[in-house]
């Protein structure tokens, strides 16, 4: 995904001068100036028609609200009826851009969710227009494969990740070390202050559902609905148990995929051992674990018949030019939203052994690369912990498929269970990564959630719609 930055018409400004460099955000004044967003690079300008932009300063660490600020990138479009309140849109990745999915990504969201909203996003900090995360190109080219073999690279690894984390702090600023979905929290009770609403509707999708669950923790009283859909669960205690429910869910996926080919004629594979095909390919790969990842992103929707196609013409090479100047590095806040020690090589290696001998296929999932990256890094800012939600006047709704390759079901039920009588979990019996446009059932639930707060039953599910491609 490309960002683009780029200055943004108009301003949000809380309680500071909308231009020009300040090291104050404590004040309590609000000023909001929304303008027409601007098409940027490739986007349809049809599209990007009545989307409104803005900027919203706001401190670079909310625990010294004195300091250094940074702008915030926001975007919103108004609601077309009879208005509810404020929907505002988590985005995942990490590394979405929420500003982006207001201006030209709004199929995310029903017809009856754009009349009765105002939708809000934002990209977040560290990312795209709002002071993102930037290093040598050339230096993220040479990131070390997450498949370490020998105690060499297992020093090699730590000694990259160290030079990594110096220079994108250079090339980024004092940003860098602030970019936790702790601050994030701030961050969006900020613009819900800044939009004058007592409450707010949330909806977070993948890793933005990280940061509606620790609102809701944080703020409880000012969340009037919200809906974590692929849900993260941020109390795995360990390294293990972290990478082994991540594995599972690929595995899960990938099997899904195998029997959907061995039983449609369609698929490009039809009729051949597509266990042992891709063995083949992984044991031939130089890079096994960006070729596992390839496959991991087309189980997300999922796209079966475009991944057996895929497969089937794999051996092709590629040559990649070298690349030169700044790059954006979103991956940069796992490191600051989890501690995954691994203290030495010897325990790595014990990771990959397990992974590989209870994972046919997907035992190089892609949050493998979320412990790698961190090998080193000082402990986070956000670590892990069970929530404690208590005060919510509406329950959570949770909404996770059952064959989900990146938020394993098995998380949406651990965060069901820590938020109790706070949480509903709404099941879709099918596939992909995201829910909410799975099914009708799925988008006609959530939506009368959000907008009448009507809560479905526990235990509630929609029954799964096959996969089209």
């Amino acid at each position: 995904m490309k960002f683009i930055r780029r200055a943004l018409a108009g301003a949000v400004v809380l309680g500071v001068a909308a231009a020009g460099l300040t090291t104050s955000a404590s004040a309590t004044t609000t000023q909001v100036h929304w303008a027409d967003c601007k098409p940027e690079g490739h986007d349809d300008p049809a599209l990007v028609k009545g989307s409104q932009c803005a900027t919203l300063r706001l401190p670079v660490d909310w625990r010294n609200p004195n300091g250094p600020t940074f702008d915030l990138a926001i975007a919103r479009r108004t609601a077309k009826g009879e208005r509810v309140g404020v929907l505002v849109f988590g985005p995942g990745g990490p590394g979405d851009s929420g500003v982006d999915r207001i201006k030209t990504g709004m199929t995310r969201f029903s017809a009856d969710l754009q009349n009765r909203f105002d939708i809000v996003s934002f990209d977040p900090r560290g990312v795209a227009r709002s002071n993102p995360v930037q290093c040598s190109a050339a230096l993220l080219a040479k990131q070390p494969s997450p498949i370490i073999t020998s105690t060499a690279e297992f020093t090699a690894t730590i000694s990259y990740n160290r030079q990594l984390a110096k220079d994108c702090r250079e090339n980024t600023g004092p940003l860098y070390d602030h970019i936790d979905t702790w601050q994030t929290v701030r961050d969006v009770d900020a613009v819900r202050r800044a939009l004058g609403e007592s409450t707010i509707s949330f909806h977070g999708s993948s890793y933005g559902t990280l940061l509606g669950a620790q609102y809701a923790e944080t703020y409880p009283n000012r969340v009037r609905a919200m809906v974590v859909e692929s849900v993260i669960d941020h109390a795995s205690p360990t390294t293990k148990s972290f990478l082994d429910v991540q594995a599972a869910a690929a595995q899960d996926s990938f099997d899904e995929f195998v029997q959907w080919c061995d039983a449609s004629a369609s698929c490009a594979l039809h009729g051949q051992d597509t266990h042992a095909l891709w063995a083949g390919l992984l044991a031939r790969s130089s890079d096994p674990f960006k070729l596992s990842f390839q496959v991991f992103r087309m189980l997300y929707d999922p796209e079966w018949s475009a991944l057996a196609q895929t497969l089937k013409e794999m051996d092709a090479p590629t040559v990649t030019a070298a690349p030169t100047g700044l790059a954006q590095y979103p991956l940069a806040v796992f490191c600051q939203d989890w501690n995954l020690p691994v203290k030495d090589y010897r325990e790595y290696a014990a990771h990959l052994q397990r992974l590989a001998r209870k994972n046919q296929d997907m035992r190089y999932p892609g949050q493998l690369m979320a412990v790698s990256i961190c090998l080193g890094a000082p402990k986070a800012n956000n670590p892990q912990h069970v929530l404690k939600v208590h005060g919510l006047k509406t329950p959570v709704l949770l909404a996770n498929a059952i064959h989900d390759p990146a938020t394993p079901y098995a998380m949406a039920q651990s965060v069901q269970r820590q938020l109790g009588r706070s949480g509903v979990l709404l099941t879709y019996e099918g596939w992909g990564h995201g829910s909410y446009n799975s099914s009708p059932c799925m988008r006609t639930t959530i939506d009368d959630y959000l907008i009448s707060r009507e809560v479905p039953k526990r235990g509630s599910s929609c029954a799964a719609v096959p996969p089209v491609g």
